[in-house]
């Protein structure tokens, strides 16, 4: 009988976060603060970070211990299964062979509690009572409540408005859970309320939601402000996913040639990606897709540069892809995919040819949902479609060139509360939307004109 399922026992679960600063060709430049331009030190992020996150964002050890608090809770669901997607192959005809990294197996149903135990853990530890945070599609705001919930923390979420209208039901798993969920902007902060001012109908970003977490989180000192990509810690959180995935590899006897995940911040591309991308810089050849949508095209459309994270410039200016802090997305059904910057992680690797990005339009990622779900059985969320897309394209590609090849992605989570957004795909309510030029000119011309970082001149 064929193998559907790898599974690694409890006692293989990894003991450490890989650390990708340590084997970058390029090294990052530094955040700069925002009111001296000049590079922040730890004194800096303090006011929103806790001081272990601070020590992980700015390491550059290969190998950062997780504790054992952690590794308990990681246990609630981790090891993450490895499946062989048997039948989507054969309803492909293809070649190819391909596995998925199931995260979806987490109570919170994605990858997002990878990191959001670890920083609710840290915060504990440091005497934070209360955090903030922002969400786009939701997937953020309810993990980091189940996560408060553990470490008896209290946890507000600022949900982008659009989302908060489409997803009601991450607004419930926030709330049963122990999270207080608004949605921005919102009439509860300075940025919220400025932003409403100059558009009471605007449908919210997640430079806003950012905006509006930050300021509820500086402005109390028991409060810290928890960020669910982009960062260096958030990526390194998440690379439990890629060193479990290597192992069970090993277990199926098989290597990727092609690594695939979904990019919004970063941060589910890079918990599977990094450690391959380790190997690649040590000489492995494989190609590694990074995929976004074609209405938020960060990567493939956006300039590198110095750019806020928030969309009133409260956060430290980031070396990272960019549309520009001001940029509002279309209002998708892949909120997690809305986000103006890419981690500068992710788009230093970038610069140096690392991996490759790709961006997909709305109606092919949901026509890819619905062959996944009826050929593998689960249906995935809105941003995971994505992946299967482009998993999908590499297959057929594979077929029209007559090679084997072997797929892996990150299936990073379920779409059983994003069910509206299935009723409008299939009920023909739903339209692709491409950036135009001129949008992409617009929104990059709101770019502080600082110094850009170094680029890579391969």
């Amino acid at each position: 009988m064929e193998v559907k399922k790898i599974f690694l026992p409890e006692s293989e679960l990894p003991r450490k976060w890989y650390n990708i600063a340590a084997d970058m060709p390029t090294p990052m430049e530094p955040p700069l603060h925002p009111g001296t331009g000049q590079p922040c030190g730890p004194e800096d992020l303090a006011p929103i970070f806790p001081m272990p996150l601070i020590e992980q964002e700015v390491s550059q050890e290969r190998w950062i211990d997780i504790p054992d608090e952690v590794m308990a809770k990681y246990q609630i669901w981790r090891p993450s299964p490895l499946y062989r997607a048997y039948s989507l192959e054969k309803f492909l005809d293809t070649p190819a062979k391909i596995y998925f990294k199931n995260e979806g197996v987490s109570p919170a149903g994605s990858h997002k509690p990878n990191t959001a135990i670890a920083q609710a853990y840290y915060n504990k530890i440091s005497g934070t009572k209360r955090i903030t945070t922002e969400t786009g599609a939701g997937q953020w705001g309810s993990a980091l409540s189940f996560c408060c919930a553990l470490f008896g923390l209290e946890c507000k979420v600022y949900m982008v408005k659009v989302s908060y209208q489409q997803k009601p039901y991450r607004r419930i798993m926030m709330e049963t859970w122990c999270g207080s969920c608004v949605p921005s902007p919102s009439t509860e902060t300075n940025a919220g309320r400025t932003i409403l001012e100059q558009n009471p109908d605007s449908p919210g970003s997640l430079g806003i939601a950012i905006s509006e977490a930050v300021e509820a989180a500086v402005g109390d000192e028991d409060t810290k402000y928890s960020l669910g990509s982009v960062l260096n810690h958030v990526m390194l959180h998440q690379t439990v996913i890629g060193l479990e995935a290597q192992k069970q590899m090993e277990i199926a006897g098989d290597y990727p040639d092609v690594i695939i995940g979904c990019a919004g911040g970063g941060s589910n591309f890079a918990g599977l990606a990094l450690p391959f991308v380790r190997d690649k810089i040590n000489g492995k050849d494989i190609d590694i897709i990074g995929v976004e949508p074609t209405s938020c095209p960060t990567m493939t459309k956006g300039s590198f540069s110095y750019d806020f994270g928030d969309t009133v410039q409260m956060t430290p200016l980031l070396p990272m892809h960019t549309l520009g802090h001001t940029f509002v997305p279309e209002g998708i059904h892949a909120g997690g995919l809305r986000y103006h910057g890419m981690a500068p992680v992710v788009s230093q690797l970038l610069l140096d040819n690392l991996f490759r990005p790709v961006a997909i339009p709305q109606l092919e990622t949901f026509q890819a949902g619905i062959t996944f779900a009826r050929s593998e059985g689960y249906i995935s969320a809105p941003e995971t479609d994505h992946a299967v897309a482009a998993t999908i394209r590499e297959a057929l590609k594979a077929k029209e060139e007559g090679k084997e090849k072997t797929i892996l992605f990150n299936w990073s989570g379920h779409g059983l509360v994003d069910m509206a957004a299935y009723e409008a795909y299939l009920s023909g309510k739903l339209a692709d939307h491409e950036l135009a030029e001129d949008e992409i000119e617009r929104a990059l011309a709101d770019i502080a004109p600082l110094p850009k970082p170094q680029q890579y001149k391969g």
